[in-house]
C-alpha cells in the first residue's frame, strides 16, 4: 500500500479528535506513506480553517497530496457516476483519487464506495 486516501468523514473525525483516525494517519505519516485528500472532501470538512488547526496541518503536510477537481477529474467522475447509476461527486472523487494512487480509503461511509469501484479497498471508520 502506497498511502491512505482520506474521505470526508476521518477529516471531520480528525477535527473532532477521533483517536482512531489520530492513530492511522500518525501512523500513515511515520511509515512514510502518502496521504491523498480529494478537494472536494476537504469542502465538505473545512469550515473555519483558523478553528480546525488538525485539518489544516494535516493539509500542509509534505506528505499529504490534495488534489483539486479539474477538468480531467470532472469528467472521470461524470463517466463514473453514470456507470454506477449514483450522484454523489465527493464519493466518486474520492474512489478516483485513491484508484489512480493506488491506495486503501479511509471512510465513515464504505457503502457509497462500495457501490462506485466494488474492487477499492476500504478502511471503515
Amino acid at each position: 500500500m502506497t498511502g491512505i486516501t482520506l474521505d470526508a468523514g476521518p477529516l471531520i473525525a480528525l477535527d473532532r479528535n477521533h483517536r482512531r483516525v489520530l492513530v492511522l494517519i500518525a501512523r500513515a505519516m511515520e511509515s512514510g506513506m502518502r496521504l491523498t485528500v480529494p478537494g472536494t472532501a476537504l469542502a465538505q470538512a473545512i469550515r473555519n480553517p483558523a478553528k480546525q488547526a488538525r485539518l489544516s496541518r494535516l493539509i500542509r503536510q509534505p506528505l499529504t497530496d490534495v488534489i483539486p477537481l479539474d477538468a480531467r477529474y470532472a469528467t472521470a467522475i461524470g463517466l463514473l457516476l453514470a456507470e454506477s447509476g449514483t450522484a454523489d461527486i465527493a464519493d466518486a472523487h474520492v474512489a478516483l483519487c485513491a484508484r489512480n494512487a493506488r491506495q486503501s480509503v479511509l471512510t465513515s461511509d464504505p457503502g457509497d464506495l462500495a457501490r462506485l469501484a466494488p474492487n477499492l479497498r476500504v478502511v471503515a471508520l
